[in-house]
């Protein structure tokens, strides 16, 4: 198959999320958007909803529109916002609440700034589509908040957590799977994304200076120059906490800490990050099963693979390998693209209910959870398809 034909497919696969969460994850009885769709399709009218989840939608919406042109799609994004802004902002603190009961009060009010990231990432796109001036100035309040509450004077980065009013907070995770520790890749993975979207709206030498030294930090503490993979947990101090491999972060930082250098305008960070982007995806590469598909994660204490193919890191290969191939001529990296989209065809997307399964399992049982809920969202899929018509029209 031509690549041409694969970038027709994913087209028309956009199409297909875009129509899922537009038809399936309304919320008819609470407005906004549901908190959870689960594996059957049943929805839960009285899950709590999550500003992560908000967040996404928000940017999905937006990010489509100008390429749909569908009114549709930018009503959506209309919906979302108004979400964020009068049941997930938090006009006191600053802040933004972690999640709100179905009823839209608040639920958990801790200021996890993952979440503030996803925010302004969703608040930054938004704005591009619709001049929304409310839009900007609440990414930019978001923005001062992460610089105010959450930089560390002393030794740079940024903390994960607080209370809803900016107090220190005992557990910082993210999620139960994730170590307790002060400093994660992953949230600094985010806000750097967050505020290179919002520098594309929002030229600020402050702004650009802060996305300058993210990168940098990255480069000095996230990036393992050995294996090519990423420094997951780190105390304040940047001691590491040595856990797992994560092959879709690592393939998903491969091209878009690339694309934050290129927002920042620094050449040296552009460079390096150009060369890191091809190291990185040819050390995610261990993570391939012979399916063409991506494994979740690897163990090297235990020397166990997770042996689980979630739908994310999949969508995160395609634009991790165009990328390694459109900066090194390389058609080894298409051919891997190619075969995972036949993967990801045959054994994640949902071709009868549409959007896309949680994954499988080793013995390609589908893993039963959620279709839409607090962690699984539009984002990394339709991103993937947007990325790939882009970057191989």
């Amino acid at each position: 198959m031509s690549y041409q034909n694969i970038s027709s497919e994913i087209e028309s696969e956009l199409h297909n999320i875009l129509n899922y969460w537009s038809k399936n994850t309304l919320d008819e009885k609470n407005g906004g958007f549901i908190g959870e769709v689960d594996f059957n399709e049943i929805k839960n009218f009285g899950a709590e909803k999550g500003s992560v989840l908000c967040g996404r939608i928000l940017w999905t919406f937006s990010a489509a529109f100008p390429v749909t042109k569908n009114i549709e799609h930018f009503q959506l994004a209309e919906l979302a916002f108004e979400e964020i802004k009068t049941k997930f902002y938090d006009p006191e603190t600053k802040g933004v609440f972690w999640s709100i009961h179905a009823d839209g009060s608040p639920k958990d009010r801790k200021n996890q700034i993952y979440a503030l990231a996803f925010v302004i990432y969703g608040l930054s796109e938004f704005y591009k589509i619709s001049k929304n001036k409310e839009a900007l100035d609440l990414a930019i309040v978001l923005f001062k908040s992460i610089r105010n509450y959450a930089y560390d004077q002393i030794n740079k980065g940024y903390f994960e957590a607080f209370t809803s009013d900016w107090k220190p907070i005992e557990d910082m995770r993210l999620s139960e799977k994730d170590a307790n520790e002060k400093k994660t890749m992953n949230t600094h993975l985010h806000i750097v994304e967050a505020y290179a979207n919002l520098y594309l709206v929002w030229q600020n030498e402050d702004l650009r200076q802060s996305i300058i030294e993210i990168l940098k930090i990255i480069d000095q503490y996230f990036i393992d120059k050995e294996t090519w993979h990423l420094k997951l947990f780190f105390d304040e101090n940047w001691n590491e906490r040595k856990d797992v491999v994560s092959y879709g972060h690592d393939i998903e930082a491969a091209w878009l800490l690339l694309w934050c250098a290129e927002v920042s305008n620094d050449e040296e960070l552009v460079e390096k990050y150009r060369d890191y982007a091809v190291k990185i995806a040819n050390a995610t590469l261990e993570g391939l099963d012979e399916d063409g598909g991506l494994w979740y994660e690897y163990d090297p204490q235990k020397n166990l693979l997770i042996a689980e193919k979630h739908w994310w890191p999949q969508a995160e290969l395609w634009i991790g390998c165009v990328n390694a191939y459109q900066i090194t001529g390389d058609e080894k990296y298409l051919e891997i693209f190619g075969k995972n989209w036949e993967f990801t065809k045959k054994h994640i997307i949902d071709g009868k209910k549409g959007e896309w399964f949680w994954g499988i399992n080793a013995d390609y049982s589908k893993i039963q959870k959620d279709k839409a809920g607090f962690w699984k969202c539009p984002y990394h899929n339709s991103r993937a398809c947007l990325e790939i018509i882009s970057r191989l029209s």
